[in-house]
């Protein structure tokens, strides 16, 4: 056979695999699409996916100055929308894991136990955190998922929860937990009279923000043609034309987020001159080609106006910034929004300052990042969380910080909080979080602490603080001997430093495990209501019974003496 034939025969070949791999990783119910995530490599190997050689690896470029297409009007009341879900099911497409290379890991020195924190006794004011006052059923998969994971996500307002899903959005009474409404991304954007990428092309990775600055709320999602291979890539931006998102009206965006790379893994936060926003961005849907950070100007979203946005770009060498997301008292007049990643240290922190000129957009700056230390952390493996009644282990994307990156001015004193998921121990999980200080000079470490109070597995995090500094933290918990359940802890503003004083709650026990599948999350939410800036509100997932039928639930709870 000559040369020319077995080069034929190869790459004949090699489109049969590309194809049936494509395939696999997106067929119906295929566990393919998260395992192999075509072609980006093998979960846990060395390089999870590949880096786009063509984009630089470090560096700022920007800002870019862009105005995208005005709104559509939907005047509709929404529960005249179908209140139906996604047809198909199906594994949210993944994009893998940034590859890490963090060595000579030590250990946590500030792990706090039922017993002591960094060797440090808790001493008598801890006391178990207070039970929920309510918690009620969110969407399922069954009915409104389109498929793994739900991406669970969700804000409170004055008199409404929202909360989204992939592909779902539902909107429930807070004071009762009665569902209001609740209907697809598409049909959404389909009840405007639109007809774009925004009405058929929504794959999920949802935000929900009330915003206190303006009275409105805001939902997003990414959209894009096809498997992801297919520009340009789009965010769609929903944002409420008053307080009620029920009956009050909404003005409908598709923005183009690049023509050349899928906007992935979107984060968004408020900030006092606008809406901050980062994507990880992957060339062509592919290969990974660094970060994005835009800010969406708030007038032009509450008006429906064309939308203005400034951003900038940062280089492969940087991975999933999250924007600090801003509740209570607005930052000082001149503040630059802050954006945070730990990516590629275990004993440091990366934090930059977004600031935006909207009389002269040009002239707004993205500088950073400036380092700081942070006690030594282990991350942990992807897959690896043990449940009770299944054999799949649980995915921790313990690669990167969780949302949301909170920040508060808690009379004067201004600071980020942020939490991840930390390996104690082959069967210990803990809750990293930290409190930062000083971001206007050099940043740095006010306390912080490991939760891990017994040899169980936490991950998935999300925390917020109240308006007197009080902090909770939601997450997941589970163990070979027990199935995933639902858990918070916190501290009050008056504990020892680095301590959650307020020990862990239930609130809600899982009764049942995941099958099939390894996708947890991707992420859950800690939010804290608006009207008395006490009410903490979580929202994440879990089972109802062993299968592939996912839940999530929905909760609130408050800390003594804060009214």
């Amino acid at each position: 056979m000559s040369k020319k034939m077995i080069q034929r025969l190869a790459a004949i070949a090699l489109i049969v695999v590309i194809v049936a791999g494509s395939f696999m990783a997106y067929g119906r119910n295929s566990q393919y699409a998260y395992d192999v995530p075509q072609m980006m490599g093998m979960e846990g190997s060395e390089e999870v996916f590949s880096i786009d050689a063509s984009a630089p690896s470090r560096g700022i470029r920007g800002p870019f100055v862009e105005t995208h297409a005005k709104a559509v009007s939907l005047d509709r009341d929404l529960r005249q929308i179908p209140q139906v879900g996604p047809a198909e099911k199906r594994l949210a497409r993944e994009m893998g894991q940034r590859p890490t290379r963090v060595q000579n890991q030590e250990a946590d020195s500030v792990v706090q136990t039922n017993k002591a924190v960094g060797g440090r006794l808790i001493g008598p004011g801890a006391a178990v955190a207070p039970a929920p006052v309510n918690t009620f059923k969110g969407l399922d998969l069954q009915n409104w998922g389109a498929g793994w994971p739900p991406d669970t996500h969700g804000d409170v307002g004055p008199s409404h929860y929202i909360q989204a899903v992939n592909t779902s959005i539902g909107i429930f009474d807070k004071a009762t937990g009665t569902r209001l409404a609740a209907f697809t991304f598409d049909n959404f954007f389909i009840a405007a009279g639109g007809s774009g990428a925004c009405t058929t092309l929504n794959y999920g990775d949802p935000i929900v923000l009330y915003d206190q600055i303006s009275g409105r709320w805001i939902i997003t999602d990414f959209a894009f043609a096809g498997n992801g291979t297919t520009p340009p890539y789009y965010e769609c931006i929903a944002v409420s034309k008053g307080a009620d998102p029920v009956s009050g009206g909404w003005w409908l965006y598709e923005l183009v987020a690049s023509t050349t790379a899928l906007n992935d893994y979107p984060k968004l936060g408020i900030w006092n001159d606008g809406i901050y926003m980062s994507a990880n961005m992957f060339t062509g849907g592919a290969s990974y080609g660094g970060v994005k950070v835009w800010n969406l100007n708030r007038d032009d979203m509450i008006s429906g106006a064309p939308l203005r946005t400034v951003a900038f770009t940062l280089g492969t060498s940087y991975f999933s910034l999250l924007p600090a997301n801003l509740k209570g008292a607005l930052a000082p007049a001149g503040t630059p929004e802050y954006f945070m990643s730990d990516y590629g240290s275990n004993t440091s922190m990366k934090l930059w300052k977004f600031t935006t000129n909207w009389t002269t957009p040009s002239a707004s700056t993205f500088t950073g990042p400036t380092s700081f230390a942070v006690a030594s952390f282990t991350r942990p493996s992807s897959n690896s969380v043990r449940q009770l009644g299944s054999s799949i282990r649980l995915d921790t994307l313990g690669d990167r910080l969780m949302s949301n990156l909170q920040y508060r001015n808690v009379g004067g004193v201004q600071s980020l909080w942020v939490s991840r998921t930390a390996k104690v121990s082959n069967s210990n999980y803990g809750i990293r979080w930290m409190e930062v200080r000083n971001m206007s000079a050099t940043p740095s470490v006010y306390q912080q602490g490991t939760y891990a109070p017994n040899a169980s597995y936490r991950w998935m995090p999300s925390l917020a603080v109240d308006k007197f500094g009080n902090m909770a933290v939601g997450y997941s918990v589970s163990t070979s001997t027990m199935y995933p359940a639902i858990r918070y802890a916190g501290r009050l503003s008056t504990d020892a430093l680095g301590t959650l004083g307020q020990t862990e709650q239930i609130m809600f026990a899982g009764t049942g495990a995941q099958t099939s599948y390894n996708r947890w999350g991707d992420y859950a939410s800690m939010s804290v209501d608006p009207v008395d800036d006490c009410t903490f509100w979580f929202t994440t997932e879990y089972y109802e019974t062993t299968g592939t039928n996912w839940q999530t639930r929905i909760g609130y709870f408050r800390f003594p003496g804060c009214q």
